[in-house]
This record gives C-alpha cells, structure tokens and sequence, in this order.
C-alpha cells in the first residue's frame, strides 16, 4: 500500500525574486496557486506531487469516472470545476494535461473565453509539443512553458515515488527558465532543455524507447507461450532487466545473439517458425534485425564478411513480406 501524501514545504523555490514575481505574480512565499485541467494519468499524478510539494491546488477539471477514481485518490480536497473556471483560479500555474492531438484546441478555447491572464503560468505536459502550441496563450500576456516528465504513469499513487530524479523535457522562454528549474526540482526532477524545433524527436525517442519496448516484451511473452513456456515473464525477466541495464550503461557493446555474430542459419530458421506460428510478428522481427545488423556493423561488433550470409536472408524475407 502507498504511504500516504504528506505535504511538504517548497523549499527548493526560496524567496521570490522581482524576476520571478513579475513571471508569476506569486506571493514572497513562493507558493503556488495551481489548476489543473486534465485528470487524467499525467496530470492527478503531477498535481498530487505539487500539492505535496507544498503548493496549492485549487482546481482540477475531469469529468471522466476514471477521472473522478484518480481524484479521489490523488487529489480529494481539489474541487472538480469546469476547465475554464480551473484557469481563473490558477493565478499561478495551470497545468494543462491533455491529450496532444486536443491540446491546441483546449488552449485556443481557454484563450477565446478570456479565463487566461498576463503573467500567469501556463505550462502543459505533451511531449509532442513545445511552445508554439501555447500561442494562444502568450497572446493574452500569459508566460507558455512546455513540461515533459519522462515517465511512464498508472495514474495511481505508487506513480509518486517514482517521480524521484526522473527527468523532464523543458522548452521554456529565456525569464522563465530559471522558474522551470526550481518547479522541476520541486517535483523532485532534473530539466532537459529541449529546442522547440528538437520536440517531435525528443518525443519520438522517448515513445520508441517506451511504447516499443511494451509492444515487444508483450510480442516476446506471447511468442514464449506458443513455445509452450507457461509462465514466460518468469523467463523473460532477468533476461530483459540485463539487457536494459547494459544497453544503458554500454550501448552496442552490450549487443548479444546471433545478429550481432552473423549466425544466419539461426535466423533464417526464426524466421520461418514465426512465419508459421505468427506471421504478424515477422514484419518486426525483420526490421529490428536489420536495424540491429547495421548497429552491430558500424559498432565493430560484426564484420561487413562476417554479415553478407545474414543480410541475404533479412533481404529475402523481406522480399516475401512484401509480396
């Protein structure tokens, strides 16, 4: 069970500076008057942590009963109010959690009914998304800041600990950078500053990173249990945590199996069974062979001589795929 949420001070943010209460409008104690709209995984969670942090939470809009569960959880003395009465009680900070292709629209409706204001913070969670999305918002005088954690959440308490050290992707304009990092730091994290131009790809390392790797662990599990192995978790477990751990900490010196030794005749032979047992596999099975071929190539792991038998073989089930 999850200890309980014990509001501390916010200490990491100090006494106000006049650049910092000219951002925010925020009193001396450097406590912030924060809304959040979106309650879903993301936002409750990061609501929670400031609320923890010390921080006022005064608003949260969710309507969703997955919504209302988290609230109840993580937040249950923020009132639940429509979105644009949370950002007019948001005098400090609004925390906008939504999903990115609805982000624009969220910030375009806020901005329209007036329930933004200059110096206010407007800060939102989308990886996608840098600044130009908060455009809207900086045209009312409203400060736009983009706030990435690089996490993956359940929407439950047990996310809180996690939060420890984790990094977020920052884009900020330059008076406001110095707010950023003491907010990161206060949600117990580390800023990456990211260029606007930089998000989708930041954003597209992190989901490939992420989201691909449960896609494959998932396809890895079920492939174990067509082979018969009835707990396939118990197998794969310490497998895959060393593999990370070394990928992490060695790169592609970390390269094991039989692509990184141009072991042919293994593949041609995994190639076939998946072919016969899950053909929806083989597509991804050839492509990270071949991406992983041409790391192991240029890390020195495998020689160009040594890959000719293997790239033939990823080269004709690719053809066969195709056809």
């Amino acid at each position: 069970m999850s200890a309980p949420l014990r509001p501390r001070p916010a200490a990491q943010f100090g006494p106000a500076t006049p650049r910092d209460r000219a951002v925010t409008g925020a009193p001396h104690s450097r406590l912030l008057t924060v809304g959040v709209i979106g309650a879903g995984r993301v936002g409750a969670v990061l609501g929670a942590a400031l609320a923890a942090a010390g921080h006022r939470v005064v608003a949260v809009a969710g309507d969703s009963g997955a919504s209302r569960a988290r609230l109840a959880l993580l937040l249950p003395d923020a009132p639940r109010s429509p979105a644009d009465s949370v950002a007019r009680a948001a005098t400090d900070l609004l925390l906008i959690a939504v999903p990115d292709d609805a982000l624009a629209a969220v910030v375009a409706d806020l901005a329209g009914q007036g329930a933004l204001r200059p110096g206010q913070v407007v800060a939102h969670t989308s990886g996608a998304h840098g600044l130009a999305v908060l455009a809207p918002a900086a045209a009312v005088g409203a400060r736009p800041l983009a706030l990435h954690p690089a996490m993956t959440f359940t929407g439950t308490p047990d996310d809180l600990p996690r939060l420890a050290g984790i990094s977020y992707g920052v884009t900020a304009p330059a008076d406001l950078r110095p707010l950023a990092a003491r907010l990161v730091a206060d949600l117990g994290g580390v800023p990456e500053w990211v260029a606007e131009a930089d998000r989708p790809l930041y954003h597209a390392a992190l989901a490939h990173g992420a989201n691909h790797l449960v896609t494959l662990v998932n396809e890895a599990t079920d492939r174990l249990r067509d082979a018969g192995v009835a707990r396939p978790e118990k197998v794969l477990a310490p497998l895959l945590r060393a593999a990370l751990e070394n990928a992490l900490r060695l790169g592609d010196d970390a390269l094991t199996g039989p692509v990184s030794r141009g072991d042919a005749g293994t593949v041609e032979r995994h190639l076939a069974r998946l072919a016969a047992t899950a053909p929806e596999s083989v597509p991804a099975y050839l492509a990270l062979a071949r991406r992983t071929a041409d790391r192991a190539i240029a890390a020195g792991r495998l020689r160009p001589v040594d890959a000719q038998s293997l790239l033939g073989v990823l080269a004709e089930s690719n053809r066969e795929v195709a056809a």
